[in-house]
């Protein structure tokens, strides 16, 4: 999150930076009397100039506006040029687990006597993968397709994706049950435990979007997901096919590296 924001503060800076070639110079006052208002340049040229400024006339409206965005930006950059040099400095010493590392790095024995503050990722993750859950049944006539885990899956491109999954030593679970209110329970395709806010995640593979019956299926079960709060982009990841496009492995794992990892 910390990286994250100092880029964005990045990209603003370099906004600031290619706006501030060939501003004017100077700086803008305005003044009202009633309902009119007028726009005056402020210059160095002499006192009065530089306390009262020039009238800016309406022909020349683009002057108050550089002027008036000069202003704006060179007090952006103040701001976003302060907070990069604190995030700078917090990044540096900031470990995303050095909690967690002072429970890992105690004697075994120490360990037993205290509870700590935040379970540790790895147990966290172990008691997630241990629980017990029913999958979907298989049904007569559907291929026997199995993945390096040596789990049955139900389709070639379910086993890309677990298959995947696994040589980047990502846990998962396939078809752990679900129940979406309104709905009745599901079986998404792949469940996923998401280290960096401990929330599952689930993926849904359609694979025959050019099935007008499969598709209409597809939405009306997504649909269930976001009436019970589980929305595309934050706790659902969907990946398409059809019989003219199929799954591609570089998406899948741009898919992985922005929602799972």
């Amino acid at each position: 999150m910390l990286e994250k924001e100092n880029t964005r503060l990045q990209s603003i800076k370099q906004i600031i930076n290619n706006r501030s070639i060939d501003v004017p110079a100077g700086s803008l006052r305005i003044t009202s009397t009633g309902k009119y208002v007028q726009f005056m340049h402020c210059t160095d040229e002499n006192n009065n100039r530089k306390s009262q400024g020039k009238y800016i006339k309406r022909e020349n409206l683009s002057l108050a506006k550089q002027l008036a965005q000069k202003a704006y930006d060179q007090r952006v950059q103040k701001l976003v040029d302060r907070r990069i040099k604190q995030l700078d400095k917090l990044t540096k010493e900031y470990d995303d687990n050095e909690i967690e590392e002072i429970y890992n790095n105690l004697h075994s024995v120490r360990k037993t006597l205290i509870k700590p503050v935040e379970i540790p990722w790895g147990h966290r993750l172990a008691d997630w993968k241990n629980t017990p859950y029913t999958g979907k049944e298989f049904g007569p006539g559907i291929p026997e397709i199995y993945t390096k885990k040596g789990e049955r899956v139900r389709s070639k491109s379910e086993k890309i994706l677990a298959d995947t999954f696994f040589d980047m030593g990502i846990e998962y679970k396939y078809e752990c049950p679900l129940k979406l209110k309104n709905f009745g329970v599901v079986y998404p395709d792949f469940t996923f435990l998401r280290k960096r806010d401990g929330k599952e995640i689930y993926w849904e593979h359609d694979g025959r979007m050019d099935d007008p019956e499969y598709a209409e299926k597809a939405v009306r079960k997504i649909n269930s997901y976001i009436a019970n709060g589980i929305f595309p982009g934050e706790k659902l990841i969907i990946s398409y096919e059809t019989s003219g496009v199929v799954l591609n492995d570089r998406v899948i794992k741009m898919l992985i590296e922005k929602y799972i990892t």
